[in-house]
């Protein structure tokens, strides 16, 4: 038997609000996490990353919530904000994976540049 709740566009927008400010958030980790790894502070670049982790997951709860709801019959006014959100939050996961692979390079060069200094010595 489908639920024929609805969900409205305002509540959608409400919903999407969220997701924006959770993944704005975490966009600024990520950008403190890349300043991090520019200036070699390779732990801070952890700290960084692990706060934007815990804000993704926020906002990813957020949408899978509605899909979760709309897989069980909920219908929801799709809005445009809600699209950005999901585009938002996609971005900045992309963002998140791209400074944890700038970083791991990062941490293979000091590797390598102890290395050298080691056996310089």
């Amino acid at each position: 038997m489908e639920n024929e709740t609805a969900v409205t566009s305002d509540s959608m927008n409400s919903t999407a609000m969220e997701i924006i400010m959770k993944a704005g958030d975490a966009r600024l980790s990520v950008s403190g996490a890349l300043k991090a790894c520019a200036e070699g502070d390779l732990a801070e670049v952890d700290k960084k990353l692990d706060e934007a982790k815990r804000q993704l997951a926020a906002a990813h709860r957020l949408q899978t919530d509605i899909v979760q709801s709309e897989g069980e019959g909920v219908k929801h006014e799709h809005t445009l904000l809600f699209i950005h959100a999901q585009d938002t939050l996609m971005t900045i996961y992309s963002e998140m994976n791209l400074v944890r692979q700038l970083k791991a390079v990062f941490q293979r060069y000091e590797d390598r540049l102890a290395a050298l200094e080691r056996s310089n010595k």
